[in-house]
């Protein structure tokens, strides 16, 4: 479902993604980790059409993301990990407006719009602004704008941040649900979260990828140490 080969991406000198490759296959849910600056963000993005890259090759669902944007956008639901939310709208009206701009009829946008709005724990806030949310809230939104064309392909990046303790337990549950219909690919940096919810791992280090594989593939090359000891040996980190 995703396909990625020798991507690459320069910000003037600066080498943020070096000659990535990977796959991930339909009906997998895959950790994406590193530290900070490692290049997860900025390869998530490329994924979902937001930045080009400057070499390389990606596709999703057999759409090239880079010669065929609109139709692999169009397989992607993707939240970034700060939602670019119109603030001074309201929970549902939003979520209908781009329920328009995925090209939902009417009809489709308000049964998808009931579901993610249960789904996503925001039906006690469907009328409020946006801007007077919680940043937990407007995670929440970012994620049902994300799930609301049910695209087959999810690309999620720090969906947990800014959710309190009982959130991110209903929020992994929801990802483990969603993974047995979509394949995703997560981005965390909360291990016990990879742990619960992934079936396998991609660590990126300084733009390069340093271990991909199942999570049990990945402990027997490494002694079957925790997750933790494995990520800091691969990066030299002292935490996440």
């Amino acid at each position: 479902m995703i396909v990625v080969e020798h991507l690459t991406k320069y910000y003037g000198e600066y080498h943020a993604v070096r000659d990535v490759s990977f796959q991930v296959e339909k009906g997998q849910v895959v950790g994406f980790l590193g530290p900070n600056g490692a290049g997860k963000s900025t390869t998530m993005r490329i994924l979902a059409g937001f930045l080009t890259a400057s070499s390389g090759k990606a596709t999703i669902d057999g759409k090239d993301v880079f010669w065929d944007p609109i139709a692999a956008r169009r397989r992607i639901g993707y939240m970034p990990e700060s939602c670019p939310l119109y603030t001074d709208m309201r929970v549902d009206e939003y979520l209908r407006f781009r329920g328009g701009l995925k090209g939902l009829s009417r009809k489709e946008c308000k049964a998808r719009l009931g579901f993610v709005l249960e789904r996503c724990w925001l039906k006690d806030v469907s009328r409020q602004i946006i801007g007077t949310l919680s940043k937990g809230y407007r995670q929440r939104v970012g994620l049902a704008d994300a799930l609301l064309a049910d695209p087959p392909v999810l690309i999620l990046d720090e969906p947990t941040a800014g959710l309190d303790p009982t959130q991110i337990r209903e929020t992994r549950k929801l990802m483990r649900e969603l993974g047995e219909v979509h394949t995703m690919l997560l981005s965390t940096h909360i291990l016990s979260e990879v742990e619960a919810t992934c079936d396998s791992v991609i660590v990126i280090y300084q733009g390069q990828v340093v271990e991909d594989g199942s999570l049990a593939a990945v402990r027997k090359r490494h002694r079957n140490k925790p997750l933790e000891d494995i990520f800091v040996q691969l990066t030299g980190q002292e935490g996440i």
